[in-house]
């Protein structure tokens, strides 16, 4: 599960439920049959009897050495377990306040050190360092492991916990060990938090080359995409670059717009539910670049919103995709406020690019693979641009 350092869920894919979507979820939960029976544990497909759920409860209330324990505490607790019983990570129950920090995020403002966390290989890993952050400053790579928090073994560790305690107030310090692949030993970085204000896109002149940056589709991203299409096609660029490199997705209708600019009014992405239902979410943008020789930049850390995109624009050979194999997240997930302030974000389907491509778990592969290594990182290098640049001159 990939997450906001910032700190939050990892956004890609997001999908606001509707009404039609909750009752059949209720149906589901509440009416629904028990399928696979043989396939899981005897006791799993035995009745639930609330009365032993009392009764933990209730020797947890008695017997537990550190008194008093919270009924709300324990509430939360229970209904945080319920979801992660899923064994999906991208399915999360967030108390209150947690949830109140994932909306700040969601809107582009957010206290943290500013980087993307998922688990890959059941290992917590950087995704993505946000730039111009101090996971950025302090030289925090896509592909790190963070194999301790300020001395605590991350091995098994929930992503929430580990977002909780990375997480702090702007101005104190957090350590974290990293192994870097090719190093001999970790190494430990120790990062002062800061408030996060990340302007989510960015945009300029390459000499006669059109370079959109976007580093995270959220709320403000069709707004400044837009802005930047306007500013840019006005000074009639001989190609265009999109870098989409460690942007970790976000609105799963902000990509669709995104990929409005060179797809018309045709599929962008393909959600499928469990039962089979497929629904095609289509573009209603002008497409206005659809005529302009486009590359894509991407690496490990481009995953969910911005593989919707890279993997459409491939699709519909829009664009040349630069780079490295992305992350692999093709999963939707609805967030639904609770009345409480609470919240729950669940997966509700998978995706899949407009000529029906998984990219879940797979990831989509560069048209012309080029790596961008530690050594280029040091030296201020940038191969993936450079052969981005060198394909639209030629």
């Amino acid at each position: 599960m990939v997450v906001v350092l910032m700190l939050g869920s990892f956004l890609g894919g997001l999908a606001i439920g509707g009404k039609e979507g909750r009752e059949k979820a209720r149906k589901e939960f509440f009416g629904g049959a028990l399928l696979d029976k043989e396939k899981l544990p005897e006791y799993l497909s035995r009745d639930v009897d609330f009365n032993l759920f009392w009764k933990v409860w209730s020797l947890v209330q008695k017997n537990y050495v550190h008194q008093p324990v919270a009924d709300t505490k324990l509430f939360y607790g229970a209904l945080s377990g319920i979801v992660s019983s899923l064994d999906d990570p991208y399915s999360v129950f967030f108390d209150p306040e947690t949830a109140e920090k994932f909306q700040q995020e969601l809107e582009g403002t957010f206290s943290g050190i500013g980087a993307e966390l998922g688990i890959k290989e059941k290992q917590l890993t950087i995704i993505a360092p946000l730039p111009e952050t101090p996971a950025a400053r302090a030289g925090l790579m896509a592909g790190d492991r963070i194999l301790l928090i300020d001395g605590q073994d991350t091995t098994d560790m929930a992503l929430d916990y580990a977002v909780s305690i990375i997480r702090g107030e702007k101005g104190t310090d957090v350590t974290l060990t990293i192994w870097r692949e090719g190093w001999e030993k970790p190494q430990d970085f120790k990062i002062t938090r800061d408030q996060i204000e990340v302007a989510s896109v960015k945009w300029e002149m390459k000499g006669d080359i059109a370079y959109i940056e976007i580093n995270h589709f959220n709320e403000d991203t069709s707004a400044r995409f837009n802005q930047a299409v306007n500013e840019l096609i006005t000074k009639n660029p001989k190609g265009l670059i999109l870098d989409l490199r460690n942007n970790p997705g976000g609105f799963l209708d902000t990509a669709v717009e995104v990929a409005g600019e060179w797809i018309l009014k045709n599929v962008v992405v393909i959600e499928q539910r469990d039962d089979g239902e497929k629904i095609e979410e289509k573009s209603d943008g002008l497409a206005r670049l659809q005529s302009l020789k486009t590359v894509v930049l991407i690496n490990e850390g481009s995953a969910s919103a911005s593989e919707i995109v890279a993997g459409a624009l491939q699709d519909y050979e829009k664009a040349t995709l630069v780079g490295k194999k992305t992350f692999g997240k093709g999963s939707v997930q609805n967030f639904e406020p609770l009345e409480d302030g609470s919240a729950i974000k669940i997966t509700v389907a998978e995706w899949l690019t407009p000529k029906g491509r998984q990219i879940d778990k797979e990831g989509i592969a560069p048209d012309v693979e080029v790596d961008l290594t530690a050594e280029d990182y040091n030296a201020n290098r940038d191969p993936q641009l450079d052969k981005a640049i060198l394909i639209l001159s030629e």
